[in-house]
């Protein structure tokens, strides 16, 4: 007597499994130039590494007492590596049912699914792959009766921001629970012209508020990415949406109880671009490129930018110094001159928590002459998000090191600085400070002296140059206001070494004090 039956029977209810939702849905699913998930997986996964799990799980068809079918629950799942290290990785199969949420006993993956206690329990990152409209009013019909809004296991999604990193791709169209899952991440990436994400489709807001929009139109990369920043980068496919998350979690240690990965450097770290000692010009208002500042100084080829085309007068980046790990915030001058609106402030706030969350110290690259003005900055809220941006900087316990490269004034800039820490300063000869930039301090602060001039002009002219004699970052060097003044040659040796001394320090407050995590 063997258990051979069972064993083929077992077999068959895997190959059933493989067909997703047969190959009719399987063709639909290409045809609008997606792939399966069971392609996704292997497309993201070291080879060979998936170790799924619940694959029998699914509806059985029976006829005449024998089974015929096993239609697949919409959800695979399971285990992996991403170059060596281990990662929990999920998905809604969209030929099944649409991806809808599936009512079985114990969910698979999606809002507290076993996928997630997998990356709680083991400690390691969760990949959200993302394609499906999460529940429906017709659960209703087979509950026989209606639930409250909320399902059991968010708060799982809500503890992993703390504690391993998480990654959503969202790869289709995303509504209801998988949206809201795409956002509680860490970091998040769609696929320009092939997905979607809102928190309703385009029925519910005709319905609800008579307007006719597409899906793109109403959740496309260009409002969710580039407007709303709802997601932090867009792929131009499935393809580099993978090997974009494969390079964001290089950065990533597998847990809140490590530290990032180290990695070889050839980059000389005494490395001096004579490059940047032309790149910022001496006209101030006149703006140059951050991005390739950047460049210059970190490891080469080491760069991650995210959030790119978000708040675009504030660059957040992780790279490499000697091999190590760093956050890099920097004024973007090409855009508002680099003053912080309140999509930046956002943007800073996100990217301080995460660093801080992974032990990831923090570089600022400072050029702003302070915080958006006007009504519409005004109207924003643009003051509160920007002071949220300071009290992030503040609360934030990993090293941070300021270059200020021109401006840095007001709040804005004070929020640049590490004032709970060793409030490490180093400038270029090109840098300025102050409470208000001279021009409009003096407009301010001069006001009748100026109105009351024969010459207004001259007189406020006259004011700006004598304060200007004294803006020199020299003078402050002098008084020990700033650390160090820096030829910009000497950006990349000096940061290489701030960063080295940081690991022993990073070293000793892992696990000493638990973070809050990242908040959506």
């Amino acid at each position: 007597m063997t258990w051979l039956p069972e064993t083929e029977e077992l077999a068959e209810r895997r190959r059933w499994a493989e067909t997703l939702g047969g190959p009719e849905a399987i063709a639909r699913q290409h045809a609008q130039g997606r792939l399966t998930v069971r392609e996704r997986i292997d497309g993201l996964l070291d080879g060979g590494s998936f170790q799924e799990v619940g694959k029998l799980t699914g509806k059985s068809t029976m006829v005449d007492g024998k089974l015929v079918k096993v239609t697949p629950a919409p959800y695979v799942m399971g285990l992996g590596e991403i170059d060596g290290r281990a990662v929990a990785v999920g998905g809604e199969d969209f030929t099944v049912r649409g991806g809808t949420s599936w009512g079985g006993d114990r969910r698979k993956g999606g809002q507290g699914g076993f996928v997630e206690d997998l990356a709680a329990r083991y400690r390691i990152p969760l990949v959200n792959l993302i394609d499906g409209a999460g529940g429906s009013v017709t659960s209703a019909k087979r509950r026989g009766h209606t639930v409250f809004p909320g399902v059991d296991g968010f708060e799982r999604s809500v503890e992993l921001l703390g504690t391993v990193p998480v990654v959503s791709a969202v790869l289709g169209t995303a509504a209801g629970g998988p949206a809201g899952r795409a956002i509680l991440s860490h970091w998040s990436v769609m696929v320009k012209g092939g997905s979607q994400v809102f928190a309703a489709g385009p029925p519910v807001v005709e319905r609800s508020l008579g307007h006719k929009v597409t899906k793109e139109e109403l959740g496309g990369s260009a409002m969710a990415v580039d407007t709303a920043g709802t997601i932090d980068n867009s792929a131009a496919s499935e393809a580099e949406a993978f090997a974009m998350i494969r390079r964001y979690l290089s950065y990533m240690p597998q847990n809140v109880w490590e530290l990032p990965p180290v990695v070889a450097c050839d980059d000389p770290v005494e490395r001096r671009e004579e490059a940047l000692l032309s790149l910022v010009p001496r006209e101030r208002r006149q703006p140059y490129n951050m991005r390739k500042l950047i460049a210059l100084i970190a490891d080469r080829d080491s760069l991650f930018e995210i959030q790119p085309t978000f708040g675009r007068a504030l660059i957040t980046m992780l790279a490499r110094m000697n091999g190590k790990v760093v956050g890099i915030i920097a004024n973007n001058p090409m855009v508002y001159g680099g003053a912080m609106d309140v999509r930046a402030a956002r943007k800073q706030i996100h990217f301080i928590e995460l660093c801080d969350t992974f032990h990831i110290p923090l570089v600022f690259l400072v050029d702003v002459p302070g915080f958006m003005v006007g009504t519409q900055a005004e109207s924003l809220g643009t003051l509160r998000e920007g002071m949220r941006a300071v009290y992030a900087g503040l609360q934030a316990t990993v090293p941070i090191v300021t270059v200020v490269i021109r401006k840095c004034y007001g709040m804005a800039g004070m929020g640049t600085t590490d004032k709970n820490g060793l409030d490490y300063k180093i400038a270029w000869p090109s840098a300025e400070w102050g409470s208000l930039p001279v021009e409009g301090g003096v407009a301010a602060a001069y006001r009748r002296e100026i109105q009351n001039a024969a010459d207004p002009l001259q007189r406020q002219t006259e004011l700006e140059a004598e304060l200007r004699e004294l803006d020199s970052p020299f003078l402050t060097a002098e008084a020990f206001g700033v650390e160090d003044v820096i030829d910009p040659r000497e950006t990349r040796p000096l940061l290489c070494r701030f960063i080295d001394l940081a690991q022993a320090r990073l070293k000793m407050d892992v696990g000493v004090k638990m973070k809050s995590g990242v908040r959506p």
